[in-house]
């Protein structure tokens, strides 16, 4: 009898305890847990998001590059040619007047290289981070020639020329003769540094306080053509601009009598309203 008392006892016991550890082991994991199921829809959209940023990305970067590269077919060499052969590169005509400040567009910032090595950021302007490091003098106007192939080199001087002959004493002018060269090989380092040797000019006026920089702006440069209506890249591009960096007028091709005395008149009115 006392037997069979104990052993229900002890069966009793047993079946207690297994129900205790069993409702622990079950508070653990809920209390462990708990907050995993109001977790998951969160890591779930968290997840969902970055995917379609990720999708979002690269379809706008497709969509971009597939935009440039139609851009790109329907203005080719054969296109800038036949128009070139039509208007000689004038493919408008020099602004008469100074384009009011309210109005006129940014020049974005070029990287220019020059032959002796050394490399600036265009325009120059009093948040320039040259004008803080190297103590560069901030331009009043800046005269900024711009060629992308070597038949406009003749155009560019037919502009300089007059400007640097009318305000070759002027110290508070620029005048920036920037030649593009986007073939990927020539950027490379070492052949850079030689082609910068080869191309480098001797200086024909030393006797001028205005001194006439040739620079070379090296790699890819659509976006720049796109944000300042580069079209024919035969043709040359000259630009006018003030002390904050605006395009304040602009000429193109090569210079005619008319023209070249507009840009001389239209720097000299800069100049006192700077």
């Amino acid at each position: 009898m006392a037997t069979t008392l104990n052993r229900i006892l002890k069966h009793r016991s047993v079946s207690a305890l297994n129900k205790h550890h069993q409702g622990l082991f079950s508070l653990t994991r809920y209390e462990n847990h708990d907050s995993l199921p109001s977790q998951m829809p969160a890591l779930r959209s968290t997840t969902r998001s970055f995917l379609d940023f990720y999708k979002f990305g690269n379809k706008k970067a497709i969509e971009d590059e597939r935009a440039r590269l139609n851009d790109e077919m329907n203005r080719g060499y054969f296109a800038d040619m036949k128009e070139f052969k039509e208007h000689g590169g004038k493919i408008a005509a020099a602004n008469k007047t100074i384009i009011p400040a309210a109005s006129a567009i940014k020049f974005p910032v070029l990287a220019v290289t020059f032959s002796n090595g050394k490399s600036l950021k265009l325009p120059i302007t009093p948040n320039s981070n040259e004008v803080n490091t190297e103590s560069l003098v901030v331009p009043k106007v800046s005269l900024v020639c711009l060629s992308f192939r070597a038949s406009s080199q003749e155009m560019i001087s037919s502009w300089s020329k007059p400007f640097l002959e009318s305000f070759g004493n002027r110290k508070d002018l620029q005048l920036f003769e920037v030649s593009f060269i986007d073939k990927w090989l020539l950027g490379l380092a070492p052949i850079r540094k030689l082609l910068l040797r080869v191309l480098q000019k001797p200086n024909n006026n030393e006797n001028s306080v205005l001194q006439r920089q040739v620079g070379y702006a090296f790699g890819d440069h659509y976006y720049f053509r796109k944000e300042i209506k580069v079209l024919n890249l035969l043709t040359g591009y000259i630009l006018l601009l003030d002390k904050s960096g605006r395009i304040r007028w602009q000429g193109f091709g090569t210079a005619t009598p008319e023209e070249v005395s507009q840009l001389l008149s239209c720097t000299s009115l800069l100049l006192e309203d700077q």
